[in-house]
């Protein structure tokens, strides 16, 4: 557990590390907790432990095993309520969820809206609401800080319009995803945007958090929009950048989109 959180009125936002780099976030009003994508139940446990805290619920966004992986060792010691996506096989699932569905959690008091985000896996969700009064989207591995998911189950056109939707969130919004991937997708984000003034500020302050071993999650929308390729594969700087390296003229922005991922997936 790290000692990084974020307080709202009186719920707050944590994350619990697990595996090497993935983190497993957790609501809580001091008594009882939400945790979305427990890929290791450990780490929960210990959490839970430490704090004194009962556990109301399991939010979770899709299938991968590092994010399921610890759901049902949680349910031998917790009778916790699972939400998921209703289109992907999980090891437990209360409530099967898809666009528009609201999950509404007494304690902590939670209200989220769910936004069906395929790209990544082909059934992946996301939430999106307020918690304590704060806009927040955890968006498990569609979106990352400067990055977003590799496309093991969707098309690049589905993906692009994973991220529209949540360009389309207020820019405060504070993403929450699911691994600290940030330090890689900036280095090259800057270089598909070496000219970018606002991600060269921004990868000198996750460079120095992560130097104090701070996570750099969550970001923002406002962040994203501004510093991550993926979400700007509409920009003029962005789209020159995906014509060269793909030595063609991409006609259209799921072109640029796919060849931005193609690009990702073989940057070192």
């Amino acid at each position: 557990m790290t000692a990084t959180l974020t307080e709202v009125s009186n719920l707050r936002i944590r994350p619990i590390r697990a595996f090497s780099d993935n983190y497993i976030w957790m609501i809580d009003d001091g008594k009882h907790a939400v945790v979305v994508d427990p890929g290791d139940a450990m780490p929960v446990f210990d959490a839970l432990e430490s704090e004194n805290l009962s556990l109301a619920a399991i939010l979770l966004t899709h299938h991968h095993h590092d994010h399921v992986g610890g759901v049902l060792e949680l349910l031998q010691d917790h009778k916790a309520t699972v939400y998921g996506p209703g289109m992907e096989n999980l090891p437990a699932c209360d409530v099967a969820l898809s666009e528009g569905d609201m999950v509404t959690i007494g304690a902590p008091t939670i209200t989220l809206q769910v936004l069906d985000v395929p790209g990544h896996t082909a059934g992946h969700i996301a939430y999106t609401g307020q918690v304590g009064g704060e806009p927040v989207l955890f968006c498990g591995d569609t979106l990352f800080v400067g990055g977003c998911g590799r496309l093991f189950e969707g098309t690049p056109e589905q993906m692009l319009q994973s991220l529209d939707k949540f360009a389309a969130l207020p820019e405060n919004t504070k993403v929450y995803c699911a691994h600290e991937y940030t330090l890689s997708n900036l280095r090259w984000a800057r270089t598909v945007e070496p000219d970018n003034s606002e991600l060269a500020k921004f990868e000198a302050k996750c460079m120095q958090m992560r130097t104090q071993d701070q996570p750099t999650v969550p970001s923002s929308i406002a962040i994203e929009k501004n510093c991550n390729p993926f979400m700007r594969a509409r920009q003029p700087s962005v789209t020159q950048a995906a014509n060269q390296w793909a030595n063609k003229t991409l006609a259209h922005p799921v072109e640029v989109f796919a060849a931005l991922r193609a690009w990702k997936n073989d940057f070192k």
